[in-house]
């Protein structure tokens, strides 16, 4: 008794093997070999997988539901793992115009953070919820699908049926491209600034960026005397540079306004954006204080700080 049959046009035999090994495998009922037949016909570009109930054991009244339950179930992992990319794929360069393999590439690892697959596969978290939510959009469509028709041709339900799952993966996308975007700005930024510092004489041999936390810095001369910039002329520099960027961070504007020869960071955070730009801008120049007297008084003043609160 023929149950249904699922058409894979244009995939590969490994695809095909592993859909059909899938189903033989998988839920209560779809492996039970008393009740279910699944055979897999065809070759390179053109594949069935045929599900059939072996009566009298298989009872389409008692185990109809259940079984369309499994298979849903195990299409919806097929979709997810073998199709979610290429569909991803096709919005990048269809909708976006993206044809350079490495942008797509960079644009998909932002997708991928949102997807979960990853996350999915390590354990429970927001991530593999979101991979589970997409699961089940997915595989109640293919169920009330199987429930009307016998013969499922993939390609044509994933662009026709699966109107839900693919405007999700298009927002997934558009936010992808916006990040993807950004940060192109921001590296062309960076580089602007970078050129801008390597073209420019030091004025300064060493100065102490003291990181007091946050955005909150003291800016210190060799004999660790405070220096002070023009306002306006920090702010003509910031200005000249970041264009119709926001440039938040004005120590970077201070420190490329004062050029120094050498720059020493003296904080507790190493691993905060800004401290990152800098050495992003300022590259060989900057060094991290490992843990100086400088640094304990630092610490010191922090904690008398939080004991008066």
């Amino acid at each position: 008794m023929k149950l249904f049959t699922v058409y894979l046009l244009k995939r590969s035999d490994a695809q095909a093997d592993r859909l059909s090994r899938e189903l033989s495998g998988s839920g209560d009922l779809l492996h039970n070999t008393d009740k279910i037949h699944i055979a897999l016909n065809g070759t390179e570009g053109l594949h069935q997988i045929e599900v059939s109930g072996k009566l009298p054991a298989f009872q389409l009244h008692i185990d109809g539901d259940v079984l369309l339950a499994e298979a849903a179930q195990v299409l919806a992992d097929y979709v997810l793992r073998e199709e979610e990319l290429p569909l991803l794929r096709s919005m990048i360069r269809q909708e976006y115009g993206y044809k350079r393999e490495e942008d797509v590439s960079q644009i998909l690892s932002y997708c991928d953070r949102m997807l979960g697959t990853e996350a999915h596969r390590t354990g429970p978290n927001d991530y593999a919820k979101a991979y589970a939510r997409r699961r089940e959009i997915i595989a109640e469509e293919l169920r009330e699908f199987l429930q009307e028709q016998t013969l499922l041709n993939l390609d044509g339900f994933l662009r026709f049926r699966l109107q839900t799952y693919r405007e999700e993966l298009r927002e997934i996308v558009e936010y992808a491209v916006d990040e993807f975007v950004m940060d192109q700005q921001y590296r062309e930024f960076i580089s602007l600034l970078q050129y801008f510092v390597y073209i420019q004489e030091a004025k300064v041999p060493i100065v102490h960026l003291i990181h007091k936390g946050g955005a909150d810095f003291l800016l210190m001369n060799e004999r660790m005397e405070l220096i002070e910039t023009e306002e306006n002329e920090t702010v003509v520099t910031a200005q000249m540079l970041e264009k119709d960027m926001n440039f938040e961070d004005m120590i970077v504007s201070t420190l490329i306004t004062v050029s120094p020869g050498k720059i020493f960071i003296h904080t507790r955070e190493p691993d905060v954006q800004v401290i990152h730009t800098i050495r992003q801008i300022f590259e060989n120049r900057v060094e991290l204080c490992g843990y100086c007297r400088m640094c304990h008084s630092l610490d010191r003043s922090t904690a008398a700080e939080y004991n008066k609160g």
